[in-house]
Parts: structure tokens; sequence; C-alpha cells
């Protein structure tokens, strides 16, 4: 099935996505995904952000097809997603996933090229082999492929470790990959080239991506669309201009304030970090809200509200959206929040 243009229809979407964990021993049920919409469109990239526990690895595992759903439905090219074994592997093939760590995500007793090869040999590639390990490598940028061929993860710098790990999934040609802190392992310097790398395959091959991270300033490099996920949820999206010069939520406003560029001074948030087990009522950020503890929130009419009335789901839109009461009775968004 062909990739849809930028622009275009969904590629990838989540439709009231929920995922929930058991808990040991009579603990409460952990809500880890708690009703998500999310589009990703061919040829776009998404930054999906938030603070760790918030549920946004969980989300990107259940969209590679690694966590089924408890309900709702993940579709890929207007398919909805198979979880059976033989329809789930060719689905990996369009869809690949690139982790954080290059050195945990390469086997030290492998060359690069068995590395690279590995996905091919899974699914049974046909054609030229040795062809297709260096056309990834070289789209990866390490240049000339063939000196790399019999290289081991340790004679390699970590910028090009992770450029093997992103040659290994381009090799199957995927419409779609999923980045899971794809630079955060890196030095400050290999960050920007591996982020114009990403660009630069969405930009040559239409190349799709969500891109999972806790740092606003890296969605604020890399991203199209960014949508800032909280206890489960996703709590404002749009893009990225709009979500990052004048974030609305107050979750959201608090992130960007913690960056070195940011203007004022960094919002500490109160309270205890998210616990999907123990998720409260009313607005689920209203416990470690700086707006209501402020009383801006009683000021705008709204503070009750914030603590007993759930908010809707956003649905899976590119327009901006934002899950807050207080945002919603127009509270003012905050300028000059972009790195």
């Amino acid at each position: 099935m062909t990739t849809p243009e930028p622009g275009g229809g969904s590629l990838l979407s989540a439709s009231a996505l929920h995922i929930a964990f058991p808990g040991r021993r009579g603990a409460p049920t952990a809500r880890a995904v708690d009703g998500v919409d999310l589009d990703i469109k061919g040829g776009e990239i998404v930054a999906l952000v938030g603070e760790s526990g918030c549920g946004k690895t969980t989300l990107a595992r259940s969209l590679l097809g690694l966590v089924p759903p408890t309900s709702g439905k993940v579709t890929f090219a207007g398919q909805p997603l198979n979880y059976s074994g033989r329809a789930l592997k060719a689905y990996r093939k369009r869809v690949q996933l690139v982790l954080q760590d290059p050195s945990g995500s390469l086997n030290p007793r492998h060359t690069v090229y068995e590395a690279v090869a590995e996905g091919l040999r899974i699914h049974g590639y046909a054609g030229d082999e040795r062809a297709a390990v260096a056309g990834a490598l070289s789209r990866a940028g390490l240049r000339p492929p063939e000196r790399f061929f019999l290289r081991y993860p340790h004679e390699l710098s970590g910028g090009q470790r992770q450029r093997v790990v992103i040659a290994g999934a381009l090799v199957l040609e995927p419409e779609l990959i999923v980045a899971d802190e794809p630079v955060a392992s890196l030095d400050a310097s290999v960050r920007g080239e591996i982020l114009a790398l990403l660009l630069r395959l969405r930009d040559e091959l239409g190349l799709s991506a969500l891109v999972v991270t806790h740092d606003l300033g890296l969605a604020w490099n890399i991203a199209d669309r960014v949508a800032v996920m909280y206890l489960g949820r996703i709590v404002e999206t749009g893009t990225v201009e709009e979500v990052l010069t004048a974030p609305q939520h107050p979750y959201t406003q608090a992130l960007l304030s913690v960056l070195p560029e940011a203007p004022g001074e960094p919002v500490v948030l109160t309270g205890e970090p998210p616990d999907p087990s123990r998720i409260p009522g009313g607005c689920r950020f209203h416990v470690r809200c700086q707006v209501l503890a402020s009383g801006e929130a009683e000021a705008a009419g709204v503070a009750s509200r914030c603590r007993t009335q759930d908010l809707a789901v956003l649905s899976g839109a590119g327009r901006t959206q934002v899950a807050c009461h207080w945002a919603s009775s127009g509270g003012g968004a905050l300028g000059g929040g972009a790195p």
C-alpha cells in the first residue's frame, strides 16, 4: 500500500485507546494509557512528549503492535491492526522501532553488516542482500557503506552506532518509524546530526515518524506536530509552533519553563509524580497544577471544575486542542515559550 502524501489522510492512528495492567497481589490496576486518540500522517513527524511514567512508551509500544490494547483500536493505512502472528510480522516490516540506546540495540558479537541484514533475513528478503544493506547504511549517513560492513559496535562512535540502528530500520523500507528517545544517550554535537538525518529521511523518502521524548527542545527541532501526554492522556496537541510558542495547558507551560532558553523562572511542580494506578478525579493534573495553586483558576471561576470534572479525550485531529478547564475558560496562553 502506498504511503499517503504529506498533509493527506492518516497513516497510523489510535482511537479511544486504553491499556491497563492489573496490579500484583491486589494492588490497583494501572491505567497506563487511559483514552488516547492520535493520528500520524504520511511524511509527518509527531513528537510525543511527557515526563517519565506518563504512558508515552506504553502508547508507542502499542502502536508498534507489541502491547495489545485493553480496548480501542490501532489503524494503519486504513486497516485495523491485526495481532495475529503473520499479519503482525507483515506490519512490523512497515513500521520499525528505533531505540534510545544503540549499545543495547546492537549485538556486540555481530558485525554492522549482520546487524543491518538481520531484518532482511527475518522477513525472507529475496533480493540482493548486500546491495540492500549498503543502501540502508548509505541513507543513514555511513559512507562508503562497505567500509563499515566488518566493523563491530565497540569500534564505532555513539553517533555511528545510532546510525547503524537507523539503517537496520531503513533496510526494510518502512513507511513509519517509532523512535524512542533517539538521541538521549548522545553528545550534544552528535544529537544535531541524528536529528538532521531524521529530517532528511522524511524529506527524501516521505518517511513518517513518531518521536517519543521528554525533551520539548528536541520536539521544536524536529517535529511537525506535538502531543503532550500526562498520566495516560494527551492533554495538549497541535503544530509545533502553536504548542511551543503559545502553550495553553499548565503542564506544557511547566515543561517549557525548565528549558535553558526559556524566559522567566522555571515552574516547580508540587505533589507526587504521576501514578497510573491512582489517577485523581477531576482534571488529572489538578493536584500538581501551578495555576490552581496560585489562585488563578479560582479567579477564573473554574477551580471547582478542575477538582471534580474530568475532561473529554482530545480527538486525533491535527488542529490545536487542549484538555484544561482553565485554558478553555480563556485563561490565556503563554507566549515566547519555544526554545
